[in-house]
């Protein structure tokens, strides 16, 4: 068994006897005699020109390789066994309930939503008619956020737990296994709904339920000490009795935050960031990263990170889209919310990337009197805001980037990737003032750093709000529950505790774990 490392061009790569060729001599034997290989990861390194991937391979001489491990088809039967609520079927719940399996506990799941190929009928709505479902859109229903809106597999949140575990669970219900070689996986937003679907086959073919359309209007709670959940009313009529709750909505639950409020449940304001989207030319970006336009075959499209301070404040290119489309993603009539996905092939000619600004706390005291809700009611203000800018449709306000920077009305637009339309806006007097200065510094940081970012036939969208949720539901770090409510277990995203697919995924697992820590604990104390 041999670990070799290579340095490989990308149409060299593509060619299998190239490949075992350069991992041969890197192992210092003949190519005949690999009987196998496996590429363990892959990552481009554009600062060779041409670009190059930098690869990291297993060969075996004799021996099989061993398999990828697999978890799924071994999970128990729990038909019959205690159960779990989960609110929400995003990643943090559809992994949380495949961990409760594992864990010998029955999920029952609850979304408001629809599931993935019913969703697509309001997606169209959205785009096509600007009629906004609040519970079937780019952010609510089977998948969460992620399923419609690129499908990005990338996250320093190591620590959280295993990625690898998360990406072959991915893999075995129908993700191409490249996912668990790339630096920066990805699935896209054509293949995602798929896999989430197979996800769902399997919770329930091992006896878990997925109810969509089931939207929860209300908590019940045994007030004692400690305080704690005794079950869920759902679409304001019909009473679920439930002893652990997972609460897993995702960074636009407002109505849930609201109601966590209302029932006296501790929650708190969080940081987030707000600014808009950028959109340029793919091949812009392309000759930026890789010094050669057209790119080629072998190449994928090209992505930039890139990072400010302004006003002690950070400002930071955001869920980069390479050949991808900006989306809308409002959740309900009245706002205007954009957001950015790629499908698999990332074939579109253009990139978009959220270009926005962190916000603190403090940066809201004027809505200190909403208490945790201050992040949320400043969310709601600039979004509709831009909403009312236009026409009644969800065509979004817009500006020619070197006209954002002057503060100058565009007198026309370039071509864009957005289906419901653009219109021309004064961008810069839309947003808060103290967003749009820091944006615009920024953005000639930028400029500095990626020479010809500023660009007049680059447009300026507005406005990318749902970064992060902007409140937190505070929980033990031990336990995973809540920190005043017994068997309520806030996870993912909308409690605050993730920001993407793949921390999601982990904080879902590891939220499950917690619970059958909780119900054993419960059982043992019941027997004695």
């Amino acid at each position: 068994m041999h670990e070799v490392e290579i340095r490989i061009s990308p149409e060299d790569f593509q060619e299998k006897s190239l490949l075992r060729a350069t991992l041969a001599k890197a192992a210092g034997i003949g190519a005949s005699k690999i009987q196998q290989f496996r590429i363990v990861r892959r990552s481009l390194d554009a600062r060779f020109r041409p670009p190059v991937f930098l690869v990291r391979a297993l060969i075996s001489e004799g021996e099989p390789l061993p398999d990828i491990p697999k978890e799924l088809d071994d999970l128990p039967d729990v038909h019959n066994a205690q159960e779990v609520h989960i609110v929400g079927a995003g990643p943090a719940g559809y992994f949380a309930a495949l961990e409760c399996i594992r864990q010998g506990l029955k999920p029952i799941i609850l979304d408001r939503g629809k599931d993935v190929q019913l969703r697509r009928r309001d997606l169209r709505a959205i785009q096509q008619d600007g009629v906004v479902n609040p519970h079937s859109n780019y952010c609510f229903g089977e998948g969460g956020a992620g399923t419609y809106s690129d499908g990005k597999l990338y996250t320093r949140s190591g620590k959280r737990g295993s990625i690898d575990a998360v990406l072959r669970k991915l893999v075995e219900c129908g993700a191409h296994p490249d996912i668990l070689m790339e630096a920066h996986p990805h699935i896209g937003s054509n293949k995602l709904p798929g896999i989430i679907a197979r996800m769902r086959e399997v919770i329930e073919a091992h006896g878990g339920v997925v109810m969509f359309e089931t939207f929860v209007t209300d908590f019940f709670f045994k007030e004692q000490s400690p305080r704690r959940i005794t079950g869920i009313e759902v679409n304001g009529r019909e009473r679920i009795p439930a002893e652990q709750v997972i609460l897993a909505t995702g960074h636009s639950a407002r109505d849930i935050f609201q109601l966590l409020r209302n029932r006296n449940v501790y929650i708190e304001p969080k940081p987030f960031a707000l600014g808009v989207r950028i959109e340029h030319a793919q091949s812009f970006v392309d000759f930026c990263q890789y010094g050669i336009a057209p790119r080629g075959p072998f190449l994928p499209a090209a992505s930039y990170g890139l990072n400010a301070q302004a006003s002690n404040r950070g400002v930071f290119s955001f869920c980069m889209c390479p050949g991808g489309l900006i989306v809308p993603a409002a959740t309900a009539p009245g706002e205007i919310v954009v957001n950015g996905m790629s499908l698999s092939r990332r074939d579109s000619p253009f990139a978009n990337s959220g270009v926005v600004s962190s916000v603190e706390i403090e940066d809201m005291a004027v809505y200190k009197q909403e208490g945790a809700m201050m992040g949320v009611r400043f969310q709601q203000e600039v979004e509709q805001r831009m909403f009312q800018a236009g026409d009644g449709s969800q065509a979004a306000p817009a500006q020619r980037l070197t006209d954002f920077l002057t503060k100058t009305r565009s007198k026309d637009l370039p071509e864009s990737s957005y289906i419901p339309g653009l219109h021309s806006a004064e961008v810069h007097t839309l947003l808060p003032s103290w967003i749009y200065d820091r944006l615009a510094h920024g953005i000639r940081v930028f400029d500095q750093k990626m020479n010809g970012y500023i660009d007049a036939e680059a447009v300026v969208v507005a406005t990318e709000s749902r970064t992060s949720s902007p409140v937190r539901v505070p929980r033990d770090k031990t336990t995973k529950m809540h920190i005043e409510v017994e068997g309520l277990f806030p996870c993912g995203e909308g409690a605050g505790y993730a920001g993407g697919i793949l921390s999601a995924a982990m904080d879902g697992r590891n939220t499950a774990e917690a619970v059958a820590d909780y119900v054993s604990a419960k059982s043992k104390k019941k027997n004695t």
